[in-house]
Order: structure tokens, then C-alpha cells, then sequence
């Protein structure tokens, strides 16, 4: 038998950094708030204290911060007319789980999108014309710009106190940021991060090519911090164990480390840990959500009422939800009918390894955001005639980590094990820097989630499956960026190259990046998007979707800050407009 709970003003179902700040937001307007998270409590001071050990095979290799794939996972296919498989381990992708979500193991590289990367068809027609973009291509505008979004990026980065340089702002270009960046407001709120050896060899490189290297922007703090709502961060000690680890010293911006130390103190606000949500449910008219069905640790289920309803899981769960509640029709690559599962994109990922035999690089001392990186190749920041592609990537050298396990590079042509393979990691584990560059990924007609019908997880229902594969126009980027970073390393004056394309076709195995984007976009009308521009359901406008999950193709960057940014965006408009008059925003 179902337990009902008193209804709530909110429910937000994950509590990550989206759930953070709409619980933030909303708490300050005064509403009460209930947040569900299907894991557990953590906390900085004590789960992530400073003398808990960076254990590589607790946290990387047995998922100490990852979903638990025994309870939910997906199927996976390249192409329509193969048979989708469940994905039994972790590997191209890491969602997040427990409190804190995804965000606890983050590099922390915060970027914000190009203007044209939020008119992705328009603008790109508009240069390029119709022929530039492939029958098969499914790109569009946000319904959001870039001048909408600014105001809202500098708030998140004032939160995370970010390091970085600007290189536009207010229109004036400055010195050593990055040149073809949208206009700033005010400049990064914490200086740019101290450089160590391998990002400076970069740069210098690049320059020397006529390239205008710059200071990544950085969630890893480059001096003491206190954030807009008085919390306090502690400079980075750069040790390596950012990505896939939590941070016991209050040096990378997490939700856990900037907005729940206060939060958790507001008495309109609650956490419910334990809380697996099931389902969306709605009214018999279908025209608005009346809250969420969820199952404890226990096994209770419980329903929870509420007036409105946020979405702020992975993208994944997000779209599953949606289906698994029949909100919106499920997106059929055969008629392109439907727009829930729609648009998946992923990104582009290839590099190069620049092998010296003296100069030192003491990779141990690293920081998930310390780098230099250059723009000319991003976006629509280069001339795309004759190239046959649209889209581009940044290229960087980030110093992350000097791991012992995972870290061991070695030259093409290495035995892949025994006295060969120790001597080649021995030689070269202090001299080798890695050239990366991280492409977009443009919407195609057959990249898409759905529902298996074959596979069930652990409470019953249908996995989502998701059909993936890089196509034509994401290949010849990939292949033109990697020629770029080919060239940088060739300028690194190593004394050999090693070049990593992209592989194709896309293998879900191991692990590349976990920014996954789409299947509820954002968009301008209910016939090509599932939400509006401030992320409000076209079909319940009680509601709200948060996520790398609206986003209609995946430009060259880091998602988390354009991913804040609309959740930030979002909930203003719920402030200023929604609550005075429920019912669908007018889209100004």
C-alpha cells in the first residue's frame, strides 16, 4: 500500500547542483522545499574529511561516488537495427549519486558557451547556408541567448568563486584571456590559477604558432574564498584528486562546499535521502504534475504531492522519468515525431602525448582545472567553408593528476606488458604532457534515447536505451581538431608524439567525458522541444527539467556552467513571473 505525505510547494527530485540552486532560489522566495536524493548523506567534513585517503581503487575502480548499475542502468546500440545491450559497468560515462550528485567528483572547468553556440542552426544557415548542415542533422536555436544567460553565469561563477582571466569584458578585449569569449560583466571573481610546467610549455607553444593561449577557468580555488552566501573555500593544494574524487578541503566548488552550508540552516527547506523516485505523476486532465511516487531503502512506496515539481537528475534519469510517466511522446527517429529521448549528443575527445627524456613535469602536482587552453578552433570561432563540418573544440593542456594507477603513459610501440612495458612507464611517467582537445557533437536524426523491450532493471520498468554513434560531420571535426593538437605537440619540442584520434565507431566501454546532453530540449515552440527557455514543460507547466539534458546539440565546452546558468535563468523567471501567475511563462 502507498504512503501519502502532506502535500509541498516543491518537490526536486536529485540533489546535485541544479537541485541545489532551485532549492536555494526557491528557499529565498520563501516557498517550502523538499528535495529528494535517491543516495545517501554526505558531507565534506566528515565522509570527505582532509585524512581521508584518496584511495584510487575505492573511488575509480569500484565507484565509491558513482550510480549503482545493479539497480538501474541503460542498453546501448550504435546504429537502430542492432540489439541494444544493457551496460553492466561504468565506462564512457560517470553519473553521480548521493547527496551532492555529480558535481562531488568534477574537474571543476567552468566555461560558458559562444553567443552562436545558442543559435546553432540560425546562425550557422546564416553563414554557410542551408547545404552547410546535412539532411540528417537535427540541430536548432535554444529559445535562449547568450546575453539572456550572461547575467546568470556571472552569478554561478561568483558562487564557486572561479579563477580565470577575462578576455571580453564589456566588450573590451583584455590581455591574456580568452579573445573570442562572450562579453563579462565583471571580471573572474579569484585570479587565474598558479601554472606549473606542462600547461606553460603549452602555451608557449601555441603562441609561438600565433595562437592566443589563455588560463582555463578554474572551480579549483587559486586563494581563499568567501562566496555570496558566506560560505568559505580554501586555496587548492594542487593534489591530483579532483576528477572521479571529493575534495576534503573545501578547495573545489561543489553544491556540498558553496550553497548547503547555508541552505541546510533554512527551515523551509528539507533532504530526503533514501528516496528512489519512480514516477511523475499527474492529474486526470493531463495538464499539470501532482507529485512524485518514490520507493525507499526499505522498500516503502511512497507518494509524494506537491504543487510543483523540478527534475534535477543526470540526463539520463531526467529523460527516463519522462518516459516512464508518459509525459510527452517518446521521440521516433523513423517519422521524427515525438521529442522526449530526442537530440543525444555526446562529445568529441581525441589528443596527443609529447614524450621528453629530461624535462620534468611532476605530474602529482595537478588540479582538475589547471590548464591553458586555446579557442581559435571552437564553435564558429574559424572560417568552416570547404570544410565540410560545422562545429569545433577547444585545446588544452589541463594538469589533473599524476595518479599512479591510472596514470601511465607510454610511446606507440610499447609491449603491453612485462619488464618492456615497467621500463617504458618508468622512463617516461615524469616526462610525457598530454595536448587534448574537446570537441562538440551536433544532433543527428538517429542519436536518440528510448524504451528496451526487452531489459527491466531492479523495480520493474523498461531500461531506456540509448542509439549512438559519431557521424560524418563529428569524424571530419575531430579529425581537423586533432590535426591542430598534432601540430601544438610538434611545436613542444619533445622528443616524440604520440596522436590519439577519435575512436569510431563510439564504444560505451571505456571511459571519455560525462557530458551527455539532450532528449528533453529547450526550444521555442511545443513542436520541437519538450521544455521552453526557462526549462518549463511545454505539457505540464507545473513542471521544470534542469540539465545538460535541454540542451538541443553539445558545443565544444564543459557543460556545469551553461548548465547552471539555465537553471539560475530558470528560476528567476519562476520568481518573477511564475509564482505570481501559474500556468505557462510567456517566452519574452
Amino acid at each position: 500500500m502507498t504512503r501519502i505525505m502532506p502535500e509541498r510547494e516543491v518537490v526536486v527530485v536529485g540533489f546535485g547542483w541544479t537541485g541545489a540552486i532551485v532549492a536555494e532560489q526557491l528557499t529565498e522566495e520563501g516557498m517550502d522545499v523538499l528535495a529528494l536524493e535517491r543516495g545517501v548523506w554526505r558531507d565534506t567534513s566528515t565522509d570527505y574529511a582532509v585524512n581521508n585517503a584518496q584511495d584510487e581503487v575505492r573511488y575509480r575502480y569500484r565507484d565509491e561516488l558513482f550510480e549503482d548499475l545493479s539497480r538501474e542502468t541503460l542498453t546501448f546500440r550504435n546504429e537502430s537495427d542492432q540489439k541494444a545491450l544493457p551496460m553492466r559497468m561504468l565506462g564512457s560515462f560517470l553519473p553521480g549519486t548521493n547527496v551532492g550528485g555529480s558535481g562531488v567528483h568534477w574537474n571543476g572547468q567552468t566555461w560558458r558557451f559562444l553567443p552562436s553556440d545558442f543559435q546553432a542552426r540560425s546562425h550557422n544557415v546564416e553563414r554557410y547556408g542551408e547545404d552547410a548542415l546535412p539532411e540528417d542533422m537535427t540541430i536548432q536555436d535554444w529559445g535562449v541567448t547568450y546575453d539572456e544567460l550572461e547575467p546568470h553565469y556571472d552569478r554561478f561563477e561568483k558562487l564557486c568563486g572561479i579563477a580565470g582571466k577575462a578576455g571580453n569584458l564589456n566588450g573590451e578585449t583584455q590581455e591574456g584571456g580568452n579573445p573570442f569569449e562572450g562579453f563579462r560583466s565583471s571580471e573572474y571573481p579569484n585570479p587565474p590559477m598558479d601554472m606549473v610546467a606542462s600547461p606553460l610549455k603549452f602555451a608557449d607553444a601555441a603562441r609561438e604558432l600565433g595562437y592566443n593561449p589563455f588560463p582555463g577557468p578554474s572551480a579549483n580555488m587559486s586563494r581563499a574564498y568567501t562566496n555570496p552566501l558566506g560560505v568559505q573555500l580554501a586555496p587548492c593544494t594542487y593534489c591530483g584528486f579532483c576528477e572521479k574524487y571529493a575534495c576534503g578541503n573545501y578547495s573545489k566548488a561543489t553544491a556540498t562546499t558553496t550553497i548547503l552550508p547555508a541552505l541546510m540552516r533554512r527551515e523551509n527547506f528539507t533532504l530526503r535521502t533514501g528516496a528512489m523516485v519512480l514516477k511523475v505523476e499527474k492529474d486526470g486532465q493531463n495538464t499539470r504534475a501532482t507529485g512524485v511516487t518514490y520507493i525507499t531503502d526499505e522498500g516503502e512506496e511512497v507518494f509524494q504531492p506537491a504543487q510543483m515539481v523540478v527534475l534535477c537528475c543526470y540526463i539520463t534519469h531526467n529523460v527516463n522519468l519522462l518516459m516512464q510517466s508518459g509525459i510527452g511522446q517518446i521521440y521516433d527517429p523513423e517519422t521524427g515525431e515525438g521529442n522526449v529521448g530526442r537530440n543525444y549528443a555526446y562529445q568529441a575527445m581525441s589528443g596527443a602525448s609529447v614524450f621528453y627524456d629530461d624535462f620534468a613535469v611532476n605530474p602529482y602536482v595537478g588540479a582538475g582545472a589547471l590548464g591553458m587552453a586555446i579557442d581559435e578552433f571552437n564553435g564558429d570561432n574559424f572560417d568552416h567553408t570547404g570544410l565540410g563540418f560545422v562545429g569545433g573544440g577547444y585545446i588544452a593542456t589541463w594538469q589533473t593528476n599524476g595518479r599512479p594507477i591510472e596514470s601511465h603513459p607510454v610511446p606507440d610501440g610499447t609491449p603491453k606488458f612485462g619488464a618492456g612495458w615497467k621500463k617504458a612507464v618508468r622512463d617516461n611517467y615524469n616526462h610525457t604532457i598530454g595536448v587534448g582537445a574537446h570537441g562538440a557533437v551536433m544532433s543527428h536524426r538517429g542519436n536518440y534515447f528510448d524504451l528496451d523491450p526487452t531489459y527491466r532493471d531492479a523495480y520493474g520498468r523498461p531500461l531506456m536505451r540509448l542509439t549512438f554513434d559519431f557521424k560524418q560531420n563529428e569524424i571530419a571535426m575531430s579529425r581537423y581538431l586533432t590535426e591542430k593538437v598534432a601540430g601544438i605537440a610538434n611545436a613542444m619540442g619533445g622528443r616524440e608524439v604520440s596522436v590519439s584520434n577519435m575512436k569510431v565507431p563510439y564504444d560505451i566501454a571505456p571511459y571519455q567525458t560525462t557530458h551527455n546532453t539532450g532528449g528533453h530540449i529547450m526550444g521555442e515552440t511545443p513542436a520541437d522541444s519538450v521544455t521552453n527557455k526557462y526549462n518549463q514543460s511545454w505539457e505540464l507547466p507545473n513542471l521544470f527539467l534542469m540539465g545538460a539534458g535541454n540542451f538541443p546539440q553539445n558545443p565544444g565546452y564543459n557543460p556545469t556552467g551553461t548548465v547552471a546558468a539555465l537553471a539560475y535563468h530558470s528560476m528567476a523567471a519562476v520568481r518573477d513571473q511564475y509564482l505570481r501567475n501559474p500556468g505557462p511563462m510567456v517566452q519574452a
